[in-house]
C-alpha cells in the first residue's frame, strides 16, 4: 500500500524539518519499505489516516492504547484535570493517587517515583542500583530494548564475558565497557558471568517478557534464575516492564510468574497514551533518592497532573471492567484463529501470545532468543505487511516488534482481520 498524496506531502514536509522526516526511527517504514501514512485521527480500534482511509490498529501507540483509542473515560479525565491547569511543577494530588495505585497492584513496589517516559525510568533505575550497590557492572540481554540511554544501548561482545560494543554512534567506549551483554534463555551464560564477576555487578536489568524483538517468552525456571542468582550476589534485579505492566495482569509479569524484582520500570498504560514512566521497588532501595539519599533524580514534568489523570481513569476502567480477562479471552480467540490459518495454510511460522500482547515470527525455527528471531523471513513479512495494510489492517511495521490487542477490539474485528490475514499469507 502506497502512502496517499496527502500523507506523502507531510512527509516530504517533514524532511526539511525532521531527522529522517520522524519522531521515532521505526516509524519511519525502513524495516518494510515504502513510506508511512499520517494519522489524522484514532477512535476505538481504528485509525484514520489524513487520506481518509480506516484502518484496525494492532499497534496502540505501542501499547498503552489498552481500552482501544481516544475512551470516553479517559478523555473526560484529560478534560477535567487541564481545566484546574495543564502542569504546575509542584506536587499535586493526582501523582499521589497514582503511586498509591501502583504500591497497591504490583507486588514489589513499596515506593515508586514518577518520570516522563519509560527511557527516563530504566536510565534512573540504573543509576540507583549503582548507587545502592557501590558497584559499576550492568547486565542486559540480546533482544532486550531498555530505551536509548547509553549504557543500555549496548549490543552484544564477542563472547558471553566480553563487555558489549557501542550500539548506536555516540555511545562511549567507556559505557559500553561497564555493561555486559548476554542470550537471553541462556542460563549456562549467566552462571559463569556472576560466578566470575558477580561482586561487580550492580544491577541486571531484563524484559521479563522481551517484547522489542517480536514477543520471547522465558524457559521455564529462567525467572527465577535470575532471581536466586541476583540475591545470591547482592545485585540488584531491575524488571523493565514498560511493555508488560498493567498490560498482562494488575501486577505485571511479577505477578503472573510470582517474581519479586528489586526495582520495576512502567510506563504506557499508566499514562494513558499520555507521557509517562515510573520506577519503583523497595523501599530500602527507593529512599536512597534524593532528597531523602545520595542519588540524585528530577524531573520537572514528572507527575504531571494530566497525564495522572488520564493513567488513573484507564487504570480504574480497566479494573472495574475485569478488563485482563475480557483481553484473554480475545487473545485466546485471536489465537485459535491464526493456529488453524497456520495449518490449514501448510505454514510453521512460529506464533507467541500472553494475553493481548503477540506476534508472529516468519521463521519455523522455535524463538527463544535475538538469534532464533532473526532466523525470520523478512522479505516474506514485508509482503505480508503492506497486503494487511492495504486491506485495512495495521501490524507494527517491523518482524521485530509485538502487536497490542485492546478492548475496543471486538470478536468482528479479530475475525475480520483473520481471514485478511489468511488471503495475505495465501499471497506470500
Amino acid at each position: 500500500m502506497s502512502s496517499g498524496p496527502l500523507s506523502q506531502k507531510l512527509f516530504a514536509t517533514a524532511k526539511q524539518y525532521i531527522p529522517g522526516g520522524v519522531n521515532s526511527p521505526v516509524r519511519a517504514f525502513r524495516n518494510v519499505g515504502g513510506e508511512p501514512f499520517f494519522v489524522r485521527r484514532a477512535k476505538g480500534s481504528r485509525i484514520h489516516d489524513v487520506d481518509g482511509r480506516v484502518m484496525i490498529d494492532y499497534v496502540g501507540t505501542w501499547g498503552p492504547a489498552i481500552l482501544g483509542h481516544a475512551p470516553q473515560v479517559v478523555l473526560e479525565a484529560i478534560h477535567d484535570a487541564a481545566k484546574e491547569g495543564i502542569s504546575f511543577g509542584i506536587p499535586n494530588p493526582y501523582e499521589v493517587d497514582m503511586a498509591r495505585t501502583i504500591c497497591e497492584w504490583v507486588p514489589s513496589v513499596e515506593k515508586v517515583r514518577m518520570v516522563s517516559s519509560g527511557t527516563e525510568a530504566t536510565m534512573s533505575a540504573i543509576r540507583l542500583a549503582r548507587g545502592y550497590t557501590g558497584r559499576d557492572l550492568i547486565v542486559k540481554f540480546e533482544g532486550c530494548y531498555h530505551g536509548h540511554v547509553d549504557s543500555l544501548l549496548v549490543a552484544a561482545g564477542s563472547g558471553a564475558l566480553t563487555h558489549g560494543n557501542p550500539d548506536s554512534a555516540g555511545v562511549p567506549r567507556g559505557f559500553a565497557d561497564l555493561t555486559v551483554v548476554l542470550p537471553f534463555n541462556d542460563p549456562a551464560a549467566l552462571e559463569e558471568l556472576f560466578e566470575k564477576r558477580g561482586g561487580e555487578i550492580a544491577a541486571l536489568i531484563v524484559e521479563p517478557y522481551p517484547a522489542n524483538a517480536g514477543l520471547i517468552l522465558p524457559k521455564p525456571g529462567f525467572l527465577q534464575l535470575l532471581r536466586d542468582i541476583t540475591a545470591k550476589h547482592g545485585t540488584v534485579l531491575i524488571f523493565d516492564e514498560v511493555m508488560t505492566g498493567f498490560r498482562l495482569a494488575k501486577g505485571g509479569v511479577q505477578e503472573l510468574e510470582g517474581i519479586t524484582p528489586d526495582l520495576t520500570c512502567m510506563g504506557k498504560v499508566i499514562g494513558g497514551g499520555l507521557p509517562v514512566g515510573a520506577f519503583g521497588g523497595r523501599a530500602e532501595i527507593m529512599n536512597m533518592l534524593a532528597p531523602d539519599g545520595p542519588v540524585y533524580q528530577a524531573g520537572t514534568l514528572s507527575g504531571n497532573p494530566v497525564a495522572m489523570a488520564a493513567g488513573l481513569a484507564q487504570l480504574r476502567e480497566m479494573d472495574k471492567q475485569k478488563g485482563y480477562d475480557k483481553l484473554e479471552e480475545n487473545g485466546q480467540l485471536f489465537e485459535e484463529v491464526v493456529l488453524e490459518t497456520l495449518t490449514k495454510k501448510g505454514l510453521g511460522y512460529r506464533w507467541y501470545r500472553k494475553g493481548s500482547m503477540f506476534c508472529l515470527f516468519f521463521t519455523e525455527r522455535e524463538v527463544h532468543d535475538l538469534h532464533d528471531a532473526k532466523t525470520a523471513d523478512l522479505a516474506a513479512f514485508r509482503k505480508f505487511f503492506h497486503y494487511c495494510l492495504e486491506h485495512g489492517v495495521y501490524f507494527a511495521p517491523s518482524q521485530f516488534e509485538t502487536g497490542f490487542m485492546s478492548l475496543a477490539h471486538s470478536p468482528d474485528d479479530i475475525l475480520q482481520t483473520a481471514e485478511m490475514a489468511a488471503a495475505a499469507l495465501a499471497s506470500l
